[in-house]
């Protein structure tokens, strides 16, 4: 579907991936609603933009569903819903804090099917419509020490599929963006940063082109950088050819 004249909702737009996206979608001519937690920097991206900020904490109870009713009393629709809205935790799995694990299994997965959930209803009324979710490449093969975080993001993968199939013939979208490493403040927000040379961390603004392409292309999946569709390939296929030559890479 075409975005221009599209209302976009795009949770996570504080900064990173979610602002690099808000920014791309107004400059393709969308009317955009920038949920985050930051009020100052969501302003200020509004401001910058012509967007619509709405402060929203989607790791809180019953966030989701304000989020939707206040989007939709704000436009009175919402075209496209992107997904991208996350947090990250890395460290031993055995020492994560349950509570830790709660607020990423609410931000990162529960949130979206929530929100999804709210506003397909309209979108398939109206016959027109796009759900993005913006997942990660640790979704698709794993990452050591970041085993909750990928169990959020395969989950989305997965919901993904089951949703494609289910829309199918009624106008209404559904893709996953597939990140590697993007240059954002994720790292430093987990506690951990990222410290491999390989491979090197992307620009935020090439997943938001990826997210505005599934929109506009229809397509069911986008990586970003392109090449990480390949060990997700391998992954799929091999797991066990994929795992040797991981760990070889690594040096576990």
């Amino acid at each position: 579907m075409r975005v221009a004249g599209a209302v976009c909702l795009v949770t996570g737009a504080s900064a990173g991936i979610g602002a690099a996206t808000a920014a791309r979608l107004a400059r393709s001519g969308a009317r955009v609603l920038l949920a985050g937690r930051d009020a100052v920097r969501l302003g200020a991206l509004a401001d910058r933009i012509g967007g619509i900020p709405i402060v929203a904490d989607l790791g809180r109870d019953g966030a989701a569903g304000l989020l939707a009713e206040q989007a939709l009393a704000r436009t009175g629709r919402v075209d496209v819903l992107v997904n991208n809205a996350g947090v990250g935790w890395a460290g031993d799995f055995a020492a994560m804090p349950p509570v830790d694990i709660a607020q990423l299994v609410a931000v990162n997965l529960t949130a979206p099917l929530t929100l999804t959930r709210l506003l397909l209803p309209a979108m398939r009324e109206r016959g027109r419509g796009h759900a993005v979710m913006v997942s990660s490449i640790a979704g698709c093969v794993g990452v050591a020490r970041e085993a909750a975080y990928a169990a959020t993001k395969a989950g989305l993968n997965g919901f993904c599929d089951s949703l494609r199939d289910e829309l199918a013939g009624t106008g209404v979208g559904v893709s996953v963006v597939v990140p590697g490493v993007v240059d954002t403040e994720f790292f430093a927000r987990r506690g951990v940063p990222y410290q491999r040379t390989r491979p090197r961390p992307i620009p935020p603004e090439r997943v938001a082109a990826a997210v505005v392409a599934a929109v506009e292309r229809d397509r069911a999946w986008v990586y970003a950088p392109s090449w990480m569709r390949l060990p997700a390939r391998v992954h799929g296929a091999f797991p066990g050819v994929f795992r040797w030559f991981a760990a070889r890479a690594t040096g576990e």
